[in-house]
């Protein structure tokens, strides 16, 4: 009686067991022919025939799933057509995460690895065996990936957050900040630029949003005290502010500035401002693009990296603090 209830307990996870055998182990380049599925059943302790597989097919395929088959030799094989992720796509994950200097090396392997097998495993060998390897720094707070856990959780919920703060010496030792002083915020939402992720907040004590590198905090909790009624008003205005804190141009605080620059760099410019920036020949290589921009660290950063290859001509108090900063910079060289 124990071992016929055993066998009946079995019978009814076969369909589980199928589907789950053909998610991973086949493709339209690999069908499992109906002698390796009854095997493969045989051996989990799941009786199977060829007539009762071709029942179980029908019905899964009756049901939703798209099992496909092919002729392998004089059986049939089958797999599974329909996929929730294409290879292109699941390749398009792995190399975003590859790429993300917040991701601890570490993580980095455990989240490409679930990723690779989404959808089987000869996608998952395939999509690892040539990995490309970015020059990357990666960080090595291991905790930024239960922090993201922990704010999105408190956004989710509208609930307050905490956790202390630090900054690094020059020997990469934490230097926490207030000394260590737990910082209660209202987050808002989690922004991922320039190779971190940033939490923005509600500051009530200055009426206005701010941010936090989310891999600069430690001990984040999500606490029960709900975000106020200022905060949520204020969520408005996070896609503007966004754009001006991280992208260095705004609707709103915008200043009008004429950059001339070498048509080498012409690229450079619509990565910056858009495909459909309008630009003007000056001569030949000399370009000249109008762009509304938010002065500040963020720009004149930008700026400076393209050398004497672009400069600024307006407006004028724009182009002399260019030159101040300049000289500046000479001056600091000795030159």
């Amino acid at each position: 009686m124990v071992n016929e209830m055993k066998n009946n307990a079995k019978q009814r996870l076969k369909l589980l067991v199928l589907t789950d055998m053909l998610s991973k182990s086949s493709d339209e380049n690999n069908p499992k022919t109906t002698s390796e599925i009854i095997s493969y059943l045989n051996e989990k302790g799941i009786s199977c025939d060829r007539r009762t597989l071709a029942k179980d097919i029908a019905l899964l395929n009756a049901n939703g799933y798209e099992i496909m088959h092919v002729f392998v030799g004089h059986e049939k094989g089958y797999y599974i057509s329909e996929r929730r992720f294409s290879t292109p796509e699941l390749k398009i994950l792995i190399d975003a995460v590859r790429a993300a200097g917040f991701i601890t090396e570490k993580k980095t392997q455990d989240l490409i690895r679930k990723i690779a097998f989404l959808e089987g495993d000869y996608q998952g060998d395939l999509l690892t065996s040539k990995p490309i390897w970015y020059f990357t720094h990666k960080h090595n707070n291991e905790q930024i990936y239960y922090n993201v856990d922990s704010l999105e959780e408190a956004i989710q919920q509208n609930r307050r957050a905490e956790f202390i703060y630090f900054d690094l010496d020059e020997n990469r030792e934490r230097v926490y900040r207030k000394n260590r002083e737990v910082y209660n915020v209202e987050p808002l939402s989690l922004v991922y630029s320039e190779n971190y992720y940033y939490l923005i907040c509600y500051s009530s004590k200055y009426n206005e949003l701010c941010n936090y590198r989310v891999d600069r905090m430690e001990r984040v909790v999500k606490t029960n005290e709900p975000i106020s009624p200022e905060a949520a008003e204020a969520e408005k205005g996070i896609a503007e502010y966004t754009e001006s804190v991280f992208n260095m141009y705004n609707v709103s605080e915008a200043t009008k500035v004429t950059l001339e620059f070498d048509r080498k760099i012409l690229n450079a410019v619509y990565d910056k401002f858009g495909e459909d920036t309008e630009v003007s020949v000056l001569k030949d290589d000399l370009l000249s693009v109008d762009a509304n921009v938010r002065i500040g660290p963020t720009f004149w950063g930008w700026l400076f990296t393209f050398g004497d290859q672009m400069t600024i001509t307006a407006p004028k108090e724009a182009a002399d603090e260019y030159r101040k900063r300049l000289k500046k910079t000479l001056k600091r060289l000795g030159k």
